[in-house]
Formats: C-alpha cells, sequence, structure tokens
C-alpha cells in the first residue's frame, strides 16, 4: 500500500447548515468526496480521517466560534462519510494534523508516498494537511471539488498555492 485517503474535518459541526461552524458549499463536496472513498476502499489504500477534536476551553475559540469540542456530537464525523472499522480517526488540535498526534507514524506504519486530501476548510485544515504532506516528501492531490471553504478568494489561493509550492496536483 503506497496510497492513502486523506478525509480533512467532515464533521458535523463543519457541515450541517446551522452547525457551529458551518463551511458553505461543504455539503456539496460530499458526493465527491463519497467517490474518492469508495475508490480507496475498493483498491485498498488507507483511509484517515483527521478532525478536530478541542478542549472546551481550547485558544482556537478566541478566532474562531467553539466547534468540534471532543466528544460532542459536532466533533463527530457526518454519516455518509462514516469510517468503517479499522480505518484511522486522527483527532487533532491545531490545524495541521501532524501537529502533536500520530498522523506522521500512521503514514510511516503503512508506507505510504502519495496522498489524497479532501475535505474543509480549503485554506486552513486542507492546507496545513497538504503542506504536512510535502514538507515530508509525499506526493500530494487534491480534488477541487472535493474541498470546501468559507471564502472562494481564499480557497483559490490556497489552491493555488498547494500546486505551486507544495507541488500538489489539483484536479
Amino acid at each position: 500500500m503506497s496510497h492513502a485517503l486523506i478525509i480533512v474535518d467532515m464533521l458535523a459541526d463543519f457541515v450541517r447548515p446551522g452547525a457551529a461552524l458551518f463551511v458553505p458549499g461543504s455539503p456539496e463536496i460530499v458526493p465527491a468526496i463519497q467517490q474518492e472513498l469508495a475508490a480507496a476502499r475498493q483498491a485498498g489504500d488507507l483511509v484517515i480521517y483527521v478532525c478536530d477534536a478541542h478542549d472546551p476551553e481550547d485558544k482556537e475559540f478566541e478566532r474562531f466560534p467553539p466547534h468540534a469540542v471532543a466528544g460532542s456530537s459536532g466533533a463527530e464525523v457526518i454519516d455518509e462519510l462514516a469510517p468503517r472499522p479499522g480505518e484511522a480517526v486522527v483527532e487533532k488540535r491545531r490545524y495541521s494534523p501532524f501537529f502533536d498526534t500520530e498522523l506522521g507514524q500512521v503514514l510511516a506504519d503503512a508506507g505510504i508516498s502519495r496522498a489524497t486530501v479532501v475535505g474543509v476548510c480549503t485554506h486552513i485544515c486542507v492546507m496545513e494537511t497538504v503542506g504536512g504532506l510535502a514538507n515530508r516528501d509525499f506526493r500530494v492531490r487534491v480534488p477541487a471539488a472535493a474541498v470546501a471553504d468559507f471564502d472562494p478568494g481564499q480557497a483559490r489561493a490556497a489552491l493555488a498555492r498547494m500546486q505551486s509550492l507544495f507541488g500538489a496536483e489539483v484536479c
């Protein structure tokens, strides 16, 4: 196995309208992510969910409304993309899923060299994931139809940056 699908923050608090930090456009990317997920599972690729799991008093809540508090329903992966037994779920407290988590070890243990990254938010956690992978010499693919953001301008800039700086294949 050399490929992983990394699903970033497809959690109730980001995807359900009216939720704590709803990302416009996130419900619309679910079918594209389902397609990527089905293909990864069929190919026997490693599937990894990286998920915000904040402490109730997290300093991030000074910049964003409280969201995805560990153990809350808002921190759960949406049912349409629910992890299967054996699929990795990496809880993170910061934008980067590599900060103070086991993600690097999970990828190394599986012998991963290529990854597809999907989810929310394009210019924050998705870009931090892509940057972390690129800094570890992974080949990265980002399907533009499978990412969403609060700010379309920031999202376009982030995709361009992922492509030009991190060498990601944006398709």
